[in-house]
C-alpha cells in the first residue's frame, strides 16, 4: 500500500511540474493619440490586446521589426509575444506616439 502511495505522489508531482504557466493578456489602449500604458512588462507567450479607442487608424510598429500591428479605428487586435527583449514601438501614421515593451523569457 505504501509503495502505491509513493508512486501516486511521484506521478502527481510530475504532472504539477509539467503543467505550463498560464500566459497573461496585457491590454494596451490607444486613446487621444497616445499608447497607455507607455511602458509595459510582459513574458514571451503573453498576448497583447491592442485597443484603439481613437477615430483614427494607428499601428504598433516595433523599431526592431519584431511586430507591426495595424489597428483600425475603434477596434481591438491581439498578438502573441514571441521573443524576449526590450522593444520600443511607435505608430507609423503618428510617429510622435511612442511606447516600450519589456519582454522577459
Amino acid at each position: 500500500m505504501r509503495s502505491g502511495r509513493i508512486a501516486f505522489m511521484s506521478l502527481l508531482a510530475l504532472v504539477a511540474v509539467s503543467v505550463p504557466a498560464r500566459a497573461a493578456t496585457i491590454r494596451i489602449t490607444i486613446d487621444k493619440l497616445a499608447f497607455s500604458p507607455a511602458s509595459v512588462s510582459a513574458k514571451v507567450g503573453d498576448t497583447v490586446e491592442w485597443v484603439n479607442k481613437d477615430a483614427l487608424a494607428h499601428t504598433a510598429t516595433a523599431r526592431n521589426g519584431d511586430f507591426d500591428v495595424t489597428l483600425p479605428p475603434s477596434r481591438t487586435v491581439s498578438s502573441v509575444l514571441k521573443k524576449a527583449g526590450t522593444v520600443e514601438y511607435y505608430c507609423r501614421f503618428h510617429p510622435n506616439m511612442k511606447a516600450a515593451l519589456a519582454i522577459a523569457p
